[in-house]
């Protein structure tokens, strides 16, 4: 089979065209295109995403089944759970959204993927998301310690759905306490599922799991369009969401 290569203005092939379980690349649907904002938000519709590495061309991937994150089904580990609270107890300590997005993504780059060698997120990527995020599609989640970034993640998020992409964490769980912020958002928000796109234990024993592509694309179908959050901010009073309490001294000045 002959990988469909894609001009500037050409339309990505019907999804069922990825290669299968089978092939040497499962989930690969198309070479070339650009990462410009109207061709990424096109592929996010319909669950194709860019995935490659230096010296590669553009590769655009459709994996089935796909990795997702239901947000109904986090698993939220008691000893996860301490620790976000010791998190909100001490000052200093404080989630952001969006606050410096580029860090996030910088940092992710550094950070290769669970069982893989190296970086996906070449420095054409980093560009290609930050344009996204500037046009208001991306966004990051941010763990700040004693005014200094110390894990997140970075998603998109169109509609009533969020595409994760990448995480780190440079303190211990900080990438995780990001995560149940986004979690606690979400379910908020009525946002109920987030992509993960594909399989790793770390996602798995936090509450991921495989849902073929049709299913995973129905879903879509039914929220990417759906009006979008008000906006994306971190609200203390959503760590109930996940049965976690606010400390009172920091309740007191909840927003």
């Amino acid at each position: 089979m002959q990988l469909p290569w894609l001009g500037e203005h050409t339309p990505f092939p019907p999804t069922l065209a990825a290669l299968g379980p089978d092939s040497d690349a499962p989930g690969l649907l198309a070479a070339g295109g650009g990462l410009d904002v109207p061709r990424l938000r096109e592929a996010y519709r319909h669950g194709i995403f860019p995935w490659y590495g230096e010296g590669q061309p553009i590769l655009w991937w459709s994996p089935d089944p796909r990795m997702v994150l239901p947000v109904d089904e986090f698993r939220l580990s008691r000893s996860l759970r301490k620790t976000i609270q010791k998190f909100l107890a001490t000052p200093g300590c404080e989630i952001r959204f969006d606050h410096d997005f580029r860090a996030v993504i910088t940092a992710c780059a550094q950070t290769p993927r669970e069982g893989q060698p190296g970086t996906w997120i070449v420095p054409e990527m980093v560009e290609a998301y930050v344009r996204l995020h500037l046009a208001g599609h991306a966004h990051s989640v941010e763990t700040w310690i004693d005014g200094r970034l110390a894990g997140g993640l970075y998603g998109i998020g169109l509609g009533r759905m969020f595409f994760g992409e990448s995480m780190f964490a440079w303190r211990t769980d900080a990438s995780k306490i990001a995560l149940a912020a986004l979690v606690a958002f979400c379910r908020a928000e009525q946002i109920g599922m987030i992509d993960c796109q594909q399989h790793t234990q770390h996602l798995a024993s936090l509450g991921a799991r495989l849902l073929p592509r049709p299913q995973f694309e129905g879903h879509l179908a039914a929220t990417v369009d759906a009006p979008p959050p008000w906006r994306w901010s971190y609200d203390r009073a959503h760590w109930a969401r996940l049965g976690i309490a606010v400390p009172p001294s920091l309740a007191q000045n909840m927003p």
